[in-house]
């Protein structure tokens, strides 16, 4: 089989990535408005690009309609987002957050999700996230530029919250404590739960 991808149309196009570069880990994005009003959304075209400074990379869609997602308007007018990690504990109120609601009210509270303060920046984090990033915005570039569709935040990640009981004894991540969910294609998900190692080549 083979797709020329001068030929489909933009949903084809993201249902063939969408199902063949998998599994994705989730951004789950919590922001802040300069009204004070808490947002939390996820984003599952999201990747970490550099250690120097310690960079993620998100990717904001726009909406249906062509308008500026939530996030993305909050993060561009603080300067300040929060990155979680999504175990599959959390998965269901991670979907739930995923719901379009009106830009005044907060995926925290209508979707029942504990939040507690981060440090460094001002937007809550998800209570109980297994991984959470606090952030600072580096850059937001409209993608591809002539006609954007989508926006991609680059986050310099300022301070980790790392729960102590994902951690093996020698102190580093264990996968299959951390239990992550990536995304598939549709509706379909996975987690780390099954890993294997390999060593690399001198």
């Amino acid at each position: 089989m083979q797709l020329d991808f001068s030929s489909l149309s933009a949903a084809q196009a993201y249902r063939w990535l969408a199902s063949t570069v998998t599994p994705r880990p989730i951004a789950w994005v919590s922001s802040r408005s300069p009204e004070g009003v808490d947002n939390l959304a996820p984003f599952s075209f999201f990747q970490v690009i550099s250690d120097d400074p310690a960079t993620l990379m998100i990717n904001v869609s726009n909406r249906d309609d062509g308008g500026l997602k939530d996030t993305l308007r909050n993060v561009r007018d603080t300067g300040e987002l929060v990155v979680q990690l999504v175990s599959f504990e959390f998965a269901e109120a991670m979907n739930a957050s995923a719901a379009v609601l009106s830009p005044d009210v907060s995926e925290f509270a209508q979707c029942g999700i504990a939040t507690t303060p981060s440090l460094r920046v001002s937007p809550l984090r998800v209570a109980g996230a297994p991984v959470a990033f606090e952030c600072r915005l580096l850059e937001i570039q409209p993608f591809p530029r002539a006609t954007p569709n989508c926006h991609l935040i680059f986050a310099e990640v300022l301070l980790a919250h790392i729960d102590d009981a994902v951690l093996t004894e020698t102190g580093r991540i264990d996968p299959q404590r951390l239990d992550l969910v990536g995304r598939l294609s549709g509706s379909d998900y996975t987690r780390t739960l099954q890993t294997f190692s390999m060593k690399r080549p001198e």
